[in-house]
């Protein structure tokens, strides 16, 4: 068993335009005060991480990972799940997937498909000048409207679906693998990836492909009346990622899980800041130490009621008092002969 990294946090959805939350070398400082020791880094905003720069150059990754040093931080991840989200778009979005864009490429499908691919592939470069083994993304969808089960889908939709998302992600994968990085795909509504099922189709269409793993993240599993902690049992070895995401889901007589087209604050389901919902985090904790769980316990912050700043202060908190230091010897070693003596273990037995 191996201890839990952290506290670390997911940056993008602190991101404002005001300081300190508008660039990274006053972010940097901010997480630090928090407490925090790592930093999963998104790659849409320059000011937070040139992803150009990155991918050409190793000196500024260098000065990038001694800008962070400087406060005792490291980069647990990048990530990139705007532009992963637009290597598949459905074209029901064409027009709301435009705020996730450059506007060189917006109402033009096949621009943006060749936008996200190049950025997938520039961060699978600059992951691996920044000495990184794994990475964080969306999968996007091609198949988030046919969802409900009507009207009727016709025969093989899906299944097309899952082959076109897989050839889109097949080269980028391959890059990620000549690069030694794992690609860990956020199982997320909205995405065609939502749940282990979705995954698993996923996983088959790219025949069983090494480097597609997971971001685990609770709270979408939970607002989908998924068993979160049995999740980890069935996928366990494929996850390399984890968001500390609280979630709460209210049941009430008017609307439910799909949400009545409501905004966050009067949906059945929605997000809270880590502590303040329903997750079960000790027992996520415990189970992802008992299954060798190698990375990073990073706070991803969604909160339609508490401010984020007392958000990011809590929660820190909260995943240092989670992260459990593993035994290196059992508790009850010294109470036990050392080593195989059969004849004693067959004394044991009343066997001669």
């Amino acid at each position: 068993m191996r201890t839990i990294k952290g506290p670390g946090i997911f940056l993008a959805q602190f991101i404002a335009p005001v300081a300190p939350y508008d660039r990274i070398e006053t972010l940097a400082p901010w997480a630090a005060a928090k407490g925090y020791k790592g930093v999963q880094v998104p790659t849409f905003n320059p000011a937070v991480f040139d992803l150009e720069q990155a991918a050409s150059s190793r000196t500024w990754c260098d000065e990038y990972k001694g800008l962070l040093a400087e406060h005792g931080l490291v980069i647990s991840e990048l990530s990139t799940h705007r532009q992963g989200h637009c290597v598949a778009v459905h074209p029901a979005y064409n027009l709301t997937i435009d705020a996730f864009t450059p506007e060189a490429v917006t109402r033009n499908p096949e621009a943006r498909e060749a936008w996200a691919i190049d950025q997938l592939m520039k961060a699978a470069q600059a992951s691996a000048n920044l000495g990184l083994d794994r990475h964080v993304t969306f999968p996007g969808s091609l198949l988030w409207p046919y969802l409900y089960l009507y009207p009727p889908r016709p025969f093989g939709l899906i299944e097309e679906g899952f082959t076109e998302l897989a050839k889109r992600w097949r080269p980028i994968l391959d890059r990620f693998d000549e690069l030694g990085i794992d690609v860990a795909y956020e199982i997320h509504p909205g995405e065609d990836l939502h749940d282990g099922l979705t995954f698993e189709m996923f996983l088959e269409k790219l025949d069983g492909h090494q480097r597609v793993t997971i971001l685990y993240d609770p709270s979408h599993l939970h607002l989908q009346g998924m068993d979160y902690v049995g999740f980890l049992d069935v996928y366990g070895e494929r996850i390399r990622a984890f968001h500390v995401k609280d979630a709460e889901y209210r049941m009430n007589a008017r609307t439910g899980y799909w949400g009545g087209y409501q905004n966050w604050p009067t949906r059945a389901g929605r997000f809270r800041s880590p502590g303040d919902g329903q997750i079960d985090f000790g027992a996520i904790f415990s189970k992802l130490s008992e299954l060798d769980y190698d990375g990073w316990a990073s706070v991803e912050w969604e909160c339609c009621i508490k401010h984020p700043d007392q958000g990011a202060t809590e929660a820190a908190e909260l995943i240092r008092r989670h992260i459990i230091q593993v035994q290196e010897r059992a508790f009850d070693a010294n109470m036990q002969a050392q080593g195989i003596d059969h004849a004693r273990n067959r004394a044991a037995l009343g066997l001669k």
